[in-house]
Order: structure tokens, then sequence, then C-alpha cells
């Protein structure tokens, strides 16, 4: 099933001018790498014909809003990616947490759109998808898939949804909506810690010829793209801080494990400022943490395995967080009798109170990730540490309905407020926290053998290069190479001398 992705010349010459003449006849123009990162590159004629086209609508331009800076209403473009720094009164530490809003990406409003892209790209540009004949699938629990799918709609294709039957079931009215036919959505046994039934599933469907497998967890194109988009996005809100603050200290990056796209950043971030890598996971499912397995909630995360793309060799702290945590402040962050708590009893501002609401479960995670690490390091006000926000509250009010009535009688109160505020924030201690040398470096990486070769088929060379930091490196030539083929593509369209 894995394709890895590291192609940069053109496999297949018919599926490249099939997709040429979709693009020509569609309209499509495909940004480059370095336009998501920094898009003030993006050419003005796109930029100003994106002013009239709704970021929900499967419209071409809407490709070039895949980034992380985009607006509020996420149709103007901003300078700095929106984020949040959230208070003491709120995390209970004095270090500084930043949480950049993936809500404010387009057509899914969660950020795992960048990673879908980053994955489809390369492959549309070097001819091994041929979106006049193949079927795209993408494995996921739950918004990896639904940005595959509002991408191929964009591209015309047919786009086929992965994910456990236990998601929520936001994700699948938003599928419903999306895909070209009921069919297009294939549930898988479980839940979110479900991810090898969802492999296996998708090495039954690549068995057919024109079904594409775009493995987020396999394919190098999800680190790539947020090493450069999510890491140079942090660079800019840490670089606008530090002109405010120039004491400022950038200590850590936070990112759950999932398909391990998202810690890409810490690469570059850790390359840049010395900053610690730390990766976050279930502590129903300990996998990293203990090679532990078990059912959780944590929505967005997988577990039971180690992904491919997990520069594992290169991560410094692993943190283990209770679904009970993220299921009970999803709850006291999105409810009436909660906001009150806050403003009231504990002084977060009501500006705070009010973004709240963006942050998905696994955003959650992150956020009690980013405080714990601060406890163990003991950092101060100087000290900054940054996560991301996947997606929002949003798609888990069922999720919500469900912990009020299992866990509160169908009656969330003022003591239950602080209940949960005492233990899940102010009660975040360094449990369930350790520090990575070598060895257990070592143990993490080893465990992935018997995902990816034994059950895979990857073969052992390409395993075991993973543990260089020099290979790590070299895949970032990848990036210029792909850009280049976009260019080219775009260049035979014609399509930007139409707009």
């Amino acid at each position: 099933m894995p394709k890895l992705g590291l192609e940069t010349n053109v496999i297949d010459k018919d599926a490249y001018h099939h997709t040429l003449n979709r693009c020509k006849e569609a309209g499509i123009l495909l940004p480059t790498f370095a336009q998501l990162a920094e898009p003030n590159h993006i050419p003005e004629k796109i930029t100003e014909r994106l002013e009239k086209v709704d970021p929900d609508d499967a419209h071409p331009l809407n490709l070039f809003r895949v980034h992380w800076y985009n607006g509020t209403n996420r149709q103007e473009r901003v300078d700095i990616p929106q984020h949040v720094i959230l208070p003491s009164s709120l995390s209970g530490v004095d270090a500084q947490i930043v949480v950049l809003l993936g809500e404010r990406f387009p057509l899914i409003r969660a950020h795992k759109v960048l990673a879908a892209y980053g994955c489809l790209a390369p492959r549309l540009v070097t001819g091994q998808f041929d979106p006049t004949k193949h079927r795209s699938f993408w494995p996921s629990t739950g918004n990896y898939c639904r940005g595959g799918v509002a991408i191929s709609r964009i591209m015309g294709c047919q786009g086929v949804a992965v994910l456990p039957e236990g998601m929520s079931r936001e994700r699948f009215r938003w599928l419903e909506d999306w895909v070209l036919k009921p069919e297009d959505i294939i549930t898988t046994p479980g839940s979110e810690s479900n991810v090898k039934e969802i492999y296996d599933k998708c090495n039954e469907i690549d068995r057919e010829p024109q079904n594409i497998i775009f493995n987020q967890f396999a394919e190098y194109g999800n680190h790539l793209v947020h090493y450069l988009c999510t890491g140079k996005a942090v660079e800019s809100v840490l670089e606008q801080m530090m002109k405010v603050e120039a004491s400022l200290n950038p200590r850590a990056f936070v990112a759950s494990s999932g398909s391990a796209g998202t810690l890409g950043a810490g690469d570059y971030l850790k390359e840049r400022y010395g900053m610690r890598v730390v990766v976050s996971e279930a502590l129903e499912c300990p996998t990293i943490l203990s090679n532990g397995f078990g059912e959780h909630n944590i929505q967005g995360i997988g577990d039971k395995h180690v992904p491919f793309i997990h520069n594992v060799m290169n991560t410094d702290v692993a943190v283990a967080i209770s679904d009970r945590s993220t299921d009970c402040l999803n709850l006291l962050f999105n409810s009436t009798v909660g906001h009150a708590y806050l403003e009231d009893r504990r002084g977060v501002p009501a500006d705070i109170i009010e973004q709240l609401s963006l942050f998905g479960l696994s955003s959650i995670c992150n956020i009690i990730s980013a405080i714990k690490v601060a406890l163990f390091y003991e950092m101060g006000p100087d000290d900054v540490v940054v996560t991301v926000a996947t997606d929002s509250a949003d798609m888990y009010g069922t999720e919500r309905e469900k912990v009020l009535a299992q866990n509160f009688n169908g009656n969330f109160q003022e003591v239950n407020a602080a209940e949960v505020f005492g233990e899940h924030l102010l009660g975040a201690g360094v449990d369930h926290l350790m520090e990575l040398g070598k060895l257990e470096q070592d143990r993490i990486f080893n465990l992935g053998y018997y995902t990816w070769v034994e059950q895979q088929g990857v073969s052992l060379d390409d395993f075991q290069v993973r543990r260089s930091q020099k290979f790590w490196r070299s895949l970032r030539n990848l990036i210029p190479a792909w850009d280049e083929r976009i260019e080219e593509l775009n260049y035979k369209t014609g399509c930007l001398n139409r707009l």
C-alpha cells in the first residue's frame, strides 16, 4: 500500500497528459508548496479573483487558500497566521502557550486539507494519478479524508473516504454532502484506535489498478508540506511575538501523533530555534509511551502503530493524555455554564472564552500536552510552547451530548465545571511524560517495523534509512522539484492567462 511519494519525474505520460487537459478544461491552477508557505507570493490575479469565491465552495481557486494565513471569515488573507495565546488563568502555567487555528482553512475548516494537497499534488504532476480514470482513496480517522474528498471534487474525480465507523456523526454528515455517491464513504470496524483495520481495507481496495491510495501515514508529501508550510507559519507567529517581546524563548512544539504529518513542522522549528519536538497521544492507547494499546475517543489521533513519516529519531518528548480530559474539557469549553465559570470564577478574559469553540478534541489534547511540557521544564513567562488546533468543536457536538448524558446525567452545573477545570487543567501534572533519549527513540522506531515491514510490505532498506537525519534533510530537495513540476503544468494549461 505505501507508495512513499518520492518521485519527481513523470512516471506515466498518458496520465500526465490527462491531468493537463483536465486542468485546462476546468480552469484548475495548482499552488506550489512555496506559495502555500508564503501566500504573498500567490499571483495578484488569483488573489483578486478569490475575493468573490466562497471558502466552502468546490472552486479551483480555493486551492490557493490551503494555508495558515486566512482571516476570521476565511476569505481575506492576513499577514500573521491567526492564533490564540492562552492566559495563565486558563492554562495554569506561566509559559505562553500559542495555538494556531486550523479552523481557518477552507473547504473543511481543518488543517488536514493541507496534508491532502501535499499528498495529491506530487502525484498529479508526476503522472501517478489520472483524474480522468483513477479513483482516489483517503484512509483517515476523519479530517484528512474530508480534505481528500474536497480536493477530489475540485479535480473532478471520484474521491472515496475510508474511516472507522465510530467517528463523530458530524464527520459523516459532511462527507454525505460532499461525496459523489453514498458508496464513496467506506467504514471500517472500530473507532479512533483501529488504524490497522483501515490499512487492511485499503490493501483490499488497492488490488484494483484504477484505485489509488493516498496513505497520509506513509506519504512524504504529508511530512514535507507541514515541514515547510506549518513550520514557516509558526515561525511567522514567533517572529511577530519576538518583535514585541525580544526576551521570548521558543522552547517546544507540540503535535499529536495522528499521521505524524504536523510533527514535520517540529523538524523545521528545531533547526531554526532549537525547540523540542513533542509528540502527544492518548493515555488509553499509549503506543509511543509504552508500546500500549486500547480504545480512546481523542478523534484525530490514530494509534496502535508508529506512522512511517514520523521522524522518531528527532523527537524529544512523548506525552499521553486521557480522553476523559479531552471529553470533559470539550464540554466545559462549549457550554454556557462552563463559560460563566471560567469568566466569573477563574478570571479568564471574555475574548479568550469566545475562542474556545475553535478547539476540537485533538486540539485540546495538544493544549494539555503543552501545559504538561511547560510544567515539566519549569517554564516561565518568557518561554513559549507552540501547538495547533487541528479542527474546531463543530465536529464534536454529538460527542458532547454523549459525555453530558454519560458523565453528568444530562445536567452540567457550576460545580461540575469547577471539578473539570480543577482535574484536567489545574491538575495537569508531569505524569505520563517521557523525555526520549537514544534508547527510547530506538525502541519507538523499532516498533514501527511490525507495521511497515511485516504488515505493509515496505522494504527493510526503506524502513531503516529513516533512522538517519541526513535522509530526512535530503527529502527537502523534493519540494523545489515538485514546485518546478507544478509551475510547468500551470504554464502548459494557460489558466493563469485566462483569469
